[in-house]
Parts: structure tokens; C-alpha cells; sequence
């Protein structure tokens, strides 16, 4: 274990640095009586760089610190560095030769699922599995998810293995899973591809989740309304790959950065749920008697105004951002505004248009500065507490299933494009709460939102290294 870190440590930190672009070479040292430190080479490294890549290193939570090599002014020290260095990485082309290959030359086989419906069993052991269940890596399993008895499963059921990754190629274009001997038959709208022994599954999960192919595969997508990628056009996709050593080598770098970012979301679900699990227990099983009776927005103002000059530059927050399994958008980005759903932080989003409102999608506003405004589809509720009431309260309002299905009773419109009425979610009846339980909620649900925020920073930090470092990566721009 040289210089007091182990190979996982090196590979992460080799993970971490390698996505800065300014860093021309990096290497681990320690001089006697002095903790390990790494250096940064490259003339376009800045202060404000140097400072963020420390934020970065930190992220790992090693004993390490991180300086410029040419900060090291006595000479003696940087000989002696020069002579008893790690280095982690160089930035610069390996010469190794990378091939092009279709698709199809390294499968053996691409096929989708079912083109039709099965014969649904409410009882039975198998799933029903499509597009939009396949996300992050995972297959996920979700409430409305529909099973199968084991003859439809028979029946159905496609020559998947542990080489198997799934792609969804119609209506969502592009969600990535490995299979992992889920039992489930798939539908037409996922996409399997079994790949040889001499390919590893991992990189090629990088891949297909870098933007060229992504691109690729919006780009030979046919149809308007609902876009699908026909299965002739993927297997004509060409892919380089380098050797199965530097496949690993790469995958490792990446699913290392991924396993933090997962173990990070992990924690905030289950945060999310002690959260949920106590707004259960003291305002709905455990009302007191004496509490009044009330609605909703007695207690939570909905569309609060929010002021926002047409024009201006604002973080915009899609629809399609907002995540159905934890608070936190996933993406936002400045743009000009013209005319939309206005918000900010504290502020909670529901969305209240068919399917996004049955597919869950939420989200909690905690990523603007102060005294910011946001904007976004106006297809969102925004929901936000009395001033006696932590914000978050309205979040957790918004995830309880029994306040979902009222909202889900207060839809009206044609049936493809219904909408929440909602002066009539106003009406949801619920328990007024004493001052003491409000009191007693605010101060454990803020320790709660503050780890949360925490762990959402770094999310965001470690999401912008890998997403910085993986085209790096696919293009062999990087020496590992």
C-alpha cells in the first residue's frame, strides 16, 4: 500500500483528476515526516482550478493534499519527488490501437420484446418489463409494473444471460440497464444485446451511455409522434474498442465514480423515507384527537407568486428532469425567459399533467442562490408551506400516496392530456397539527434536508467528473 493508499484509492483519484481538463500529469508522493500529496503539472492550471480539483480530491475522503508541481520551489524537494513519484495519469493519446466494429460483429444477438400484450396476472412471479423501467444501470421495478404467470413467461421469454445490457429503442430512446436475472419478458420498447466474451459489458454500458452514441441513436430514430430506433440501424452502429485490458481498465474508472454517485443517492432515499416515515407516524397515525379538521391549503400556499422579468436569464428545469425515485432534479441550465411556471428554493414541484403526475415526478428546490428565481414547464404545481411549516413538509405531502391518488381524482381533460384541477386539490382533508408537533417536525426534518443537500453536492460534483471524463475516455484521449 504505497503512500498509504490501496489500488481502489489510486484508481479513484486517477477517476477524479483525469477529468480536468488542464492537467497535463499527475503524481502521488510523500516526503519523510510529510502526508502524501499529489502534484498537478500543466501550464493552464489555474488557482480557481487548483481549488476546485482540491474540492474534488476531497470528495474521496483520503488524507491527501493537492498542490501545482511548480509551486515546489526548492530543488532538492522536486528532484526527490521526481525520483520517488506515482504517476496517476498523463494527458496524452495512448498509442495502442483502437478498432472499429459494428455492432453486430461483437453480439451474439440483438433483438427486442414482445410487439403486443400479454396476458396479465395480478398474482404472478414474472414482470412485464419496457423502456421506461430500464434506468441508470437498473432495471427498476415500479408500482404500476404489470406481471405475468410463468406459462406467459414461457411463452414470451428472450435468451437473456449475465452478458445481456438492455436498451430502450422506442417512445424513451437511449434508458441503459444490465440484465441481471431479473424474471421478466421484455416489451417492444427494450431492446437486448447479447455481447461475446471478449467484450466487457461495462464499458460497453459506457459506451452507449456516452452522448455519440446517444446522438446516434435520436438520429436514425424513425417516426414523430413516437420515436423508434429500428433494429437493422443498430446493428450497423460502430463502436472502437480498445483492448479487453483497456475496456476493464476504463470501465473501472467510470463504475468507480458511478458507485459513489449510488451509494450518495442511496443514503437520500433513505433519508427521504425516515423523512416520509415520520410525517406518517405523528400527522396521520398518530393525530391526536383534539386536532381539528382542515384542508390542504390551510397549511400549504399552492402557486405562490413569483416574480421573473420576461427576458431574463434564469435556471430553467425541465419536465423531463424532474426524477421519479429521489428529490432532486437531475439537470437545469440557464435560459431566457418567455413565459412558464415560476419557483424558488423551498419550493416544491408536482407535476399535474398525465402520465409525468402517475409516474411520480417531484422535486424539492434546494440548487438556487439566494434569493434566485427559477422557471420551468408550466405543467408544474408548486407547493409551498405556511411560514410556521418546514418547506420540505410540502414534499413530503407530495410523495404521500394518499394525497397522489386525490390528485389523481382531480384530473379532468381528455384522456390523453388530463390535468390536476387545482382548486379542487385544495380540498384534500387533512388533520391541523399543534404547534408543538410542527415545532418538534422542523427541527429533526432540517438535520434530514441538510444531509441531503450535502450528499447532493457531491452527487453533482462526482456527475460532472464522470460526465467530463467519459468522452475523454471513449475518444483515447486520456493515458491511464
Amino acid at each position: 500500500m504505497k503512500y498509504g493508499l490501496t489500488d481502489k484509492n489510486i484508481e479513484d483519484l486517477k477517476g477524479v483528476l483525469s477529468a480536468y481538463q488542464p492537467i497535463e500529469k499527475a503524481i502521488v508522493y510523500a516526503l519523510p515526516d510529510t502526508k502524501t500529496c499529489i502534484a498537478l503539472m500543466g501550464n493552464a492550471i489555474t488557482l480557481d482550478d487548483l481549488k476546485e480539483i482540491a474540492n474534488a480530491v476531497n470528495t474521496l475522503q483520503l488524507p491527501i493534499s493537492v498542490l501545482l508541481f511548480s509551486q515546489i520551489t526548492d530543488e532538492a524537494v522536486r528532484r526527490l519527488v521526481e525520483e520517488d513519484s506515482l504517476v496517476l495519469f498523463e494527458m496524452e493519446c495512448e498509442e495502442e490501437e483502437w478498432k472499429e466494429y459494428k455492432l453486430e460483429d461483437i453480439t451474439s444477438r440483438i433483438g427486442d420484446g414482445l410487439h403486443g400484450t400479454p396476458q396479465y396476472d395480478a398474482n404472478g412471479d414474472y414482470y412485464f418489463i419496457n423502456g421506461n423501467n430500464l434506468n441508470n444501470g437498473k432495471v427498476v421495478i415500479k408500482a404500476d409494473t404489470k406481471k405475468v404467470s410463468k406459462e406467459e413467461f414461457l411463452k414470451y421469454s428472450k435468451p437473456l444471460s449475465n452478458n445481456t445490457i438492455l436498451i430502450s429503442i422506442n417512445g424513451t430512446i437511449g434508458n441503459i440497464a444490465f440484465y441481471k436475472n431479473e424474471k421478466c419478458i421484455l416489451g417492444k420498447s427494450a431492446c437486448y444485446i447479447n455481447l461475446l466474451d471478449n467484450v466487457d459489458k461495462v464499458f460497453l454500458y459506457y459506451v452507449f451511455f456516452n452522448s455519440d452514441f446517444q446522438d446516434f441513436l435520436n438520429n436514425i430514430a424513425t417516426g414523430t409522434t413516437i420515436p423508434n430506433v429500428p433494429l437493422k440501424g443498430l446493428r450497423e452502429a460502430v463502436v472502437k474498442l480498445p483492448s479487453l485490458k483497456k475496456q476493464k481498465q476504463i470501465a473501472n474508472i467510470l463504475s468507480s465514480l458511478d458507485d459513489k454517485i449510488g451509494l450518495l443517492n442511496k443514503q437520500n432515499a433513505t433519508l427521504e423515507a425516515m423523512a416520509e416515515t415520520l410525517f406518517r407516524q405523528w400527522f396521520i397515525e398518530g393525530a391526536k384527537e383534539d386536532w381539528g379538521e382542515c384542508v390542504i391549503s390551510d397549511l400549504i400556499d399552492f402557486n405562490p407568486v413569483r416574480k421573473l422579468s420576461k427576458g431574463t436569464v434564469s435556471p430553467f428545469l425541465e419536465m423531463s428532469n424532474l426524477s421519479i425515485t429521489t428529490y432532486a432534479p437531475t439537470y437545469w441550465y440557464d435560459r431566457e425567459f418567455t413565459s412558464g411556471t415560476k419557483f424558488k428554493n423551498g419550493d416544491t414541484l408536482l407535476a399535474r399533467i398525465t402520465p409525468c403526475l402517475e409516474n411520480g415526478k417531484t422535486a424539492y428546490i434546494d440548487f438556487l442562490g439566494a434569493n434566485e428565481i427559477a422557471w420551468g414547464s408550466t405543467e408544474y404545481i408548486v407547493m409551498r408551506p405556511k411560514d410556521n411549516i418546514h418547506p420540505f413538509f410540502a414534499y413530503i405531502i407530495a410523495k404521500y400516496q394518499d394525497f397522489r391518488d386525490y390528485a389523481e381524482s382531480c384530473m379532468s381533460g381528455s384522456s390523453g392530456r388530463q390535468r390536476v384541477d387545482v382548486d379542487n386539490l385544495k380540498g384534500y382533508e387533512i388533520k391541523m397539527p399543534d404547534d408543538e408537533t410542527i415545532t418538534f417536525f422542523n427541527i429533526f426534518i432540517e438535520s434530514i434536508v441538510g444531509k441531503m443537500k450535502s450528499n447532493h453536492a457531491q452527487i453533482h460534483t462526482l456527475t460532472k467528473q464522470r460526465d467530463t471524463l467519459l468522452p475523454k475516455l471513449m475518444n483515447n484521449e486520456l493515458k491511464i
